[in-house]
């Protein structure tokens, strides 16, 4: 006994000793962290800007960045990105941006409010010069408004045209002997075409046909505008696959020419009026944001709220729509008078159908109190439609894919696989007839087919009049329109799904009109991460994922996240895009 109480005593002693020394590491950390020395943004400052950094709805904050020195740690929000851009053009400091524009992991919403900033910055009469060793068509489709754009002798230009790949599940499914059971409204909605189909039907194709062509179409007008280069001749391009070499992108006037990054800061010097042998000052936006203040001051108050990723019933996190945390935050802004308006800003392309009509009902609710304006990011669909369609005004962009109005269940029948492959069986009780209809270990009964099915028609029937009466429609007009289909930002327009083609910033200006003020300050949610949360939230996870896709790389973290997301749906009614396609 004794013994025990000796070890006991020393685990008990070394844990507390353990727990003292990190807790005054921890508060040496924060201190580190809160003692950063001030930026700086010095004279004849050139941004640098690199596409590659995927900017999200939210602000990424590492607070280790002081510690380690990484450059790019802490990644604005790309509203942050777009009001540092803003800012820049009225700082005498800053005489240009340096673009980064080879790969580009930013989707085309997000593409489009860098690139709408980066014009306003190049007519203030500032300079924007882009590189890369290779020039992606992502990249590119930024880099377009460029003073000049450039590429590595040895590197070019990507220019083959748009394609977009589905991956189906199908076989997969068979040899495993798993029936999906899948229950659908709406023909165009092809979220379920994964598990039950082989190929692309035909309604799909139709839609992704057209909503590719709108993309592309986009694209080659932009790029027209500023290149001075007809559309039929750029499309020609791609079409004869003419543009192998940096030097033939050169000779069709779509690069200014071909050099090496020392060589573009070379000629960047020259525009500064600086030695060669002069250290340039690039100052990434990163740092740049440490530097300047961008937010807006003011009176009044308006809310923005941002809603990024899968919409789930219950709490979610800063990536994951949770109904019940974003129905508190659209209530809090209800409920406080001091807001004068609420923004929304949404990029989902749905999810759980009770979530969105539980944010669609808050956010119903504030707009009798106060003006609600909604604004599109890369992907507003589906659910992410549904909870938005409601509100005073919606802004999108060009190529913001919106629509999807429809819905869909999926409830497994794993009985040959549970019993073929594992050698499971299932056995039990019940007190009426169907208590076990959700159970994935039975097929349905066809009663019970029945039933899930009048349960998604139902709920489709309501959401294509919520989108009617939001939108002052014609019922049978939006489900002409709806069956499950997407739409480009510029055809929900001409359709009516939304009322203005813009970015965030010009949402928050309706509604500081709509609201009568323009002396206001936003206040932004969900807020940043606390201290805690910073360091501790995510870790584990973080690791694990980072250790998954370091194993299996990005296409099978596709396929990873994909089949995940197929369990989520598992028994839940869903308004949502489908699983995942990828547009190059």
């Amino acid at each position: 006994m004794n013994s025990f109480f000796k070890i006991f005593f020393a685990s008990l002693l070394a844990l507390v000793v353990f727990s003292i020394i990190g807790f005054f590491i921890l508060i040496g950390v924060a201190s580190s962290i809160g003692s950063r020395d001030p930026i700086e943004t010095g004279s004849k400052a050139v941004l640098v800007l690199d596409l590659s950094i995927p900017y999200s709805e939210v602000a990424i904050n590492n607070p280790f960045a002081g510690l380690t020195g990484e450059e790019n740690s802490d990644i604005p929000s790309v509203y942050d990105l777009v009001r540092l851009i803003h800012h820049a053009v009225g700082d005498s400091a800053v005489k240009g941006i340096y673009l980064k524009c080879g790969i580009n992991n930013n989707s085309f919403g997000t593409s489009e409010d860098i690139r709408n900033a980066l014009i306003k910055f190049r007519n203030s009469g500032k300079f924007v010069y882009a590189y890369a060793d290779v020039i992606s068509q992502g990249g590119y489709y930024v880099a377009n408004v460029s003073n000049k754009i450039f590429c590595n002798p040895k590197g070019g230009l990507d220019w083959r045209g748009y394609s977009m790949s589905l991956f189906f599940l199908k076989g997969t499914l068979e040899k495993l002997e798993i029936e999906p059971q899948i229950f659908y409204a709406g023909k165009f909605k092809s979220a379920t075409e994964p598990l039950r189909e082989t190929k692309m039907t035909e309604a799909n194709r139709l839609q992704t046909t057209e909503i590719l062509n709108d993309l592309y179409g986009h694209f080659l007008t932009q790029t027209s505008a500023f290149r001075k280069i007809d559309t039929a001749t750029l499309h020609g391009y791609a079409n004869a696959n003419a543009l192998q070499t940096g030097s033939q992108a050169v000779k069709a006037g779509l690069l200014d020419g071909l050099k090496y990054d020392d060589e573009v800061q070379d000629e960047i010097r020259s525009i500064l009026r600086v030695e060669k042998t002069a250290k340039l000052n690039l100052l990434s936006v990163q740092k740049y944001a440490e530097a300047v203040e961008i937010r807006k001051t003011g009176t009044d108050k308006i809310m923005v709220i941002y809603a990024q990723g899968d919409i789930i019933d219950g709490k979610g996190e800063r990536t994951i729509i949770g109904s019940e945390s974003y129905v508190n935050l659209v209530r809090k802004g209800r409920l406080d008078k001091s807001i004068k308006a609420i923004v929304f800003r949404i990029n989902s392309g749905g999810g759980s159908a009770m979530a969105s009509e539980n944010i669609w009902r808050e956010l119903s609710l504030a707009r009798k109190e106060k003006p609600i304006v909604v604004s599109f990011g890369d992907v507003a669909a589906s659910g992410g439609y549904y909870l938005s369609c409601n509100a005073d005004s919606i802004f999108a962009q060009p190529n913001t894919i919106t629509g999807s109005i429809g819905v869909f269940s999926i409830l497994p029948n794993m009985q040959g696989f549970f019993n073929n492959k594992l050698g499971i069986t299932f056995d039990g009780v019940k007190t009426s007839p169907d208590a076990d209809a959700l159970s994935v270990s039975k097929p349905l009964t066809p009663a019970q087919r029945q039933w899930i099915q009048n349960d998604v028609d139902s709920i489709y029937a309501t959401f294509i009049q919520r989108v009617a009466d939001g939108r002052k429609k014609d019922v049978a007009f939006i489900d002409s329109i709806a069956q499950g289909r997407i739409w480009s930002g510029t055809r929900a327009l001409q359709l009516g799904l939304i009322d203005r083609i813009g970015g965030l910033q010009e949402a928050i200006d309706c509604a500081a009109r709509m609201a009568k003020t323009n002396n206001y300050k936003l206040r932004e949610y969900p807020e940043p991460e606390r201290l805690f949360e910073r360091f501790f939230g995510r870790s584990t996870e973080n690791a694990r994922t980072s250790a998954m896709r370091e194993e299996i790389g990005e296409d099978g973290m596709k396929i990873y996240q994909n089949l995940k997301r197929v369990k989520q749906m598992v028994g839940v009614t869903q308004t949502r895009l489908p699983f995942d396609f990828v547009i190059e």
